[in-house]
């Protein structure tokens, strides 16, 4: 299927939106205030071991310690050793060159491995191991093993590392294959040089910038052309493609039209639309993404689609349309961990096999691991996608101020009866000539309409008079009770 990638870039962040047939797929942002570092290296320092848990904390610079666990540390197993408790490995105070495997996401920190990897255009270096791997995506046997032969052939054991072939080896030349060999191993050299002279914490080696990741990790065969919207940034990219990957320099475009480009190809639209918690479908049903810390759930709804046959063939209809629009906006919204899709129910054990087999084969669009289970006695579809960076709710938004990221606000009802016992309190407390209430204006408002004889009531209770004021700056769960 053809594609094509349409960068916009500002001084602020960078988005990258994926497009196929005229549709967003995915879509990438990365803000100068912060950059991910997935791949960074740092010569860090232990902090903590926690024997109970087989990991240890690492300081490598960021505001929250890094996390490291004890299968993340690399060692020497040629010599068949047992693998060693974490507290034989590693201890307090000790400096350690680590490599961040995921990004600090929510209140956990970043993820850490000691195993170094340093990703070429068309291999992965590895620091410690002098393994050939072949990618996953290379199916055919006979072409792994071409491949791998080349490979060691150009790489020899010997010079030090291995490497893993990504896709676009099996096409590459052997003068290309080399080039990225000579590349990756000078890079690894030049950050041991700098671990050397460092004073820990410090940052050894940063990746690339997210357009230019997109140019090295995205960009396939299958990439019609590349579209940017900043003049400056386009020359840069194009030099950056003729030195590391001249094959991708033909598919660059630089876009002038005085429309801004997000806006020709409807990606604004659909980034709001990827931040409400209702999406419609096209039959006329809705699916509806709540997003908690442990898990995201999806329940499907068939809305105000009634079909044309029966009950049945309305709901089956109805899931097999929320299974593609899932699989889309798990990507678009780069959804991570447990997800739970309760899709409408179904007696067709026919039908749900159809289902199941129709999300499964959308999923295989996504570029990130998901597994997907079979439905459950309950008929939900259980699904874990893995976590590799912020969810695009996360990046873009924040938790309400007014209700605090609960998405419920107390009625003013609620605000007003809270205020009553509060008044209660407060005149057995303290003793005080007046009770002035400050509250938000529609609360105000309650208590001088419809619960104006409550408010008289207490005030006849506690013997002292109590007056109102409205503070247009209150939310609605804001009060607050001067004694005057």
């Amino acid at each position: 299927m053809s594609e094509e990638f349409l960068i916009n870039f500002t001084p602020q962040e960078t988005r990258v939106a994926l497009m196929q047939q005229g549709v967003v797929q995915e879509l990438h942002i990365e803000r100068s205030a912060s950059f991910g570092i997935v791949g960074n290296i740092y010569l860090g320092r232990v902090v903590r071991v926690l024997p109970g848990m087989q990991s240890a904390f690492v300081d490598i610079g960021l505001e929250r310690t890094a996390f490291l666990h004890v299968a993340d540390i690399w060692v020497d197993r040629s010599s068949g050793a047992a693998p060693q408790p974490i507290e034989k490995i590693l201890g307090e105070g000790q400096n350690l060159m680590v490599q961040v495997l995921k990004d600090p996401i929510g209140t956990k920190g970043a993820r850490l491995t000691t195993q170094m990897s340093i990703a070429g255009r068309l291999l992965v270096f590895l620091a410690q191991d002098k393994h050939i791997g072949i990618s996953q995506r290379i199916e055919d046997e006979a072409e792994r093993e071409q491949l791998r032969a080349r490979i060691q052939s150009l790489a020899p054991e010997e010079n030090g590392g291995g490497f893993i072939a990504r896709t676009m080896a099996v096409s590459a030349s052997d003068d290309e294959l080399r080039a990225d060999i000579h590349y990756l191993r000078r890079l690894w050299t030049e950050i041991l040089h700098r671990s050397q002279n460092a004073r820990v914490p410090e940052m050894l080696h940063h990746d690339l910038r997210l357009e230019q990741r997109v140019l090295r990790d995205l960009v396939t065969a299958e990439t019609a052309r590349v579209v940017i919207d900043s003049r400056e940034n386009f020359q840069k990219l194009s030099a950056f493609s003729q030195e590391y990957m001249p094959q991708v320099a033909s598919l660059l475009e630089h876009y002038i039209g005085t429309r801004p480009l997000f806006d020709l190809h409807g990606v604004e639209d659909e980034i709001q639309k990827a931040l409400a918690r209702r999406v419609d479908l096209k039959s006329g049903g809705y699916l509806i993404f709540d997003q908690t810390e442990a898990m995201t759930t999806i329940d499907v709804n068939t809305g105000g689609y009634v079909g044309s046959r029966n009950f049945d063939d309305t709901i089956f209809k109805t899931n097999l349309e929320a299974a593609q629009a899932i699989a889309r906006q798990l990507r678009l919204r780069n959804l991570g961990g447990i997800i739970i899709a309760d899709f409408i129910d179904m007696e067709n054990e026919q039908h749900k096999a159809a289902v199941l087999t129709e999300l499964n084969k959308e999923l295989t669009l996504d570029r990130t691991r998901v597994t997907v289970n079979d439905f459950t006695n309950l008929g939900l579809v259980e699904m874990t996608r893995k976590r590799t960076r912020e969810s695009l709710a996360h990046v873009l938004c924040e938790p309400c101020p007014t209700c605090s990221g609960r998405g419920e606000v107390k009625t003013a009802r609620t605000v007003c009866y809270e205020i009553l016992r509060e008044l209660l309190r407060e005149a057995r407390q303290f003793a005080a000539d007046e009770y002035r209430v400050l509250a938000a204006p529609v609360v105000v408002d309650l208590f001088l309409d419809e619960e104006s004889q409550a408010l008289a009531m207490l005030s006849d209770f506690i013997g002292k008079p109590v007056s109102l004021k409205a503070e247009s700056g209150y939310t609605q769960e804001q009060y607050d009770i001067v004694l005057m």
